[in-house]
């Protein structure tokens, strides 16, 4: 089971500690680094957050950076950890500049793009943005099409409900083929449909062991019906709010987790290598 973490970096993030902590994560072994992505919030909001008792995000959060501009700068520090976002809010972004953007950090970093998606959850973010909140389901389905089409086709083009794109030229294509790998995030039934669709993994989120099992057994059933079995898509999972005990990782393995993604929201570098070192000392 491989290790990885996830942080946030935001406009009270000093680029001094962005460039310390990618770097450290990198030559401590961390198998990837995530980062998460919205482009905006607010100080008042009628959705409610998934992962928290009162709907609200933790912690009131003004603002983070884009993560495939965060993830590029970290290339740029880094060897050989793995680029995540998680997630990437496809739905409310234009696909052809995502798959763009995706592309070109794949190139860059020499293929160490894992792209996690999701469909979010703030419905004020998508109406700012012009874009719809009730058809992001299926649109972040087409969008999805859409990438792989230019991610792998020679002339590529896409004609589908909302994007229609002619023949032309997509240069350059990722590193990896036939393109980067997507791991689809959310615990509910549409989500894991949505893995069994057209992901190549699953990103659970905040989920401990027992109601991790839960939700494989019917992700099971999910990839049966269109053929496919576990061995067929990764399983990453972000325990966030759950304690990573010595139990917990190993039940976490025992149940064919293959990347566990360890929070270290730190606010300095000497918090960071104390979350850091305690997680790995678990591993070890």
């Amino acid at each position: 089971m491989q290790i990885g973490t996830t942080m946030a970096f935001s406009h009270e993030t000093p680029v001094s500690y962005v460039i310390d902590a990618a770097r450290f994560l990198d030559e401590a072994g961390f198998h990837s680094l995530w980062l998460p992505e919205h482009v905006m919030f607010f100080p008042e909001y009628a959705s409610r957050y998934p992962y928290s008792d009162d709907g609200r995000l933790a912690g009131d959060p003004h603002g983070l950076v884009d993560p495939l501009v965060a993830l590029t700068f970290v290339a740029a520090q880094t060897k050989q950890i793995r680029l995540g976002t998680g997630i990437l809010l496809v739905p409310q972004r234009q696909p052809i500049y995502t798959a763009r953007m995706v592309a070109d950090l794949d190139y860059l970093s020499g293929g160490r793009v894992d792209l996690g998606i999701g469909i979010g959850w703030l419905a004020e973010e998508f109406g700012a943005l012009g874009m719809s909140f009730e058809r992001r389901a299926a649109n972040c389905s087409e969008y999805v099409a859409a990438m792989k089409a230019l991610w792998t086709q020679d002339v590529p083009e896409f004609h589908g409900a909302t994007i229609d794109i002619p023949r032309c030229y997509f240069n350059p294509t990722p590193v990896q083929r036939p393109h980067p790998p997507i791991l689809v995030g959310g615990e509910s039934d549409a989500a894991l449909r949505r893995v069994a669709e057209l992901g190549d993994g699953w990103y659970g989120f905040d989920l401990e062991p027992a109601q991790l099992a839960e939700r494989l057994e019917r992700l099971d059933e999910l990839l049966a019906r269109r053929n496919r079995k576990r061995a067929d898509v990764q399983v990453f999972v972000c325990p966030n709010r759950r304690r990573i005990t010595p139990e917990s990782l190993a039940a976490y393995r025992e149940l064919g987790v293959d990347q566990l993604i360890a929070p270290l929201f730190a606010r300095t570098f000497d918090d960071l290598r104390r979350r850091a070192d305690r997680v790995l000392e678990l591993v070890r």
